[in-house]
């Protein structure tokens, strides 16, 4: 069977990730995103197993002694982790998975899954990054001004990704990702197995 391509997606709060990520979704069959596992409180509107799985930091802790994740992390005081299970699951079914993490996550992703695609979005311009962070309307001026400082230290790292993709125009910028996977499942190694048969009538192998 012709398996899937983990893609490891990364980008500044702000560029426009989670946009992004939900429109090519919208726009391809055969890919989805994986669930992460959080300790963090359920948020009203969102649904256990569809947003995130919600489990207690005892339990999540457990699953991290047992190699449950395929990466985590602590993010102020609540953790975040990829299952590895899941992730290999859709994989061995032929799906493209997409992993919505940060440059960090992604570097432990990379030791287990060598042959990941990695992506990083970045904003067109500070200039633009503020306005759209200041846009949200729900932070003070001093969380901005953090946000930016954390968002700067984040996109230092877009040369450890094999793609770069900068959202200024949106539709432009999806067209690019759809690029990158489109043309990965054009690969040799994922239409021979595809198109074995067709292979074989035509070369008469």
């Amino acid at each position: 069977m012709d398996r899937g391509t983990l893609y490891v997606i990364s980008a500044p709060s702000g560029a426009g990730k989670t946009s992004l990520v939900k429109a090519l979704l919208e726009s391809l069959d055969g890919i989805e995103v994986s669930v992460s596992h959080t300790t963090r409180a359920m948020r009203p509107g969102e649904v256990d197993g569809e947003d995130y799985h919600f489990v207690d930091a005892e339990r999540f802790l457990a699953m991290v002694v047992e190699g449950d994740f395929l990466e985590h992390a602590q993010v102020f005081d609540n953790y975040y982790g990829t299952s590895r299970q899941a992730v290999q699951e859709r994989l061995q079914r032929g799906h493209d998975v997409i992993l919505e993490i940060d440059w960090q996550g992604a570097r432990q992703v990379r030791k287990l899954f060598p042959d990941c695609r990695s992506i990083f979005i970045l904003p067109p311009s500070k200039a633009a990054l503020r306005e759209r962070l200041t846009g949200r309307g729900q932070d003070s001026e001093a969380i901005i001004e953090r946000r930016l400082r954390d968002a700067e230290a984040d996109m230092s790292h877009y040369d450890e990704f094999d793609f770069v993709v900068v959202n200024d125009d949106f539709e432009q910028a999806l067209a690019e990702l759809r690029a990158i996977v489109v043309a990965q499942r054009l690969t040799l190694q994922r239409q021979a197995v595809r198109l074995r048969e067709l292979i074989a009538e035509l070369t008469g192998g």
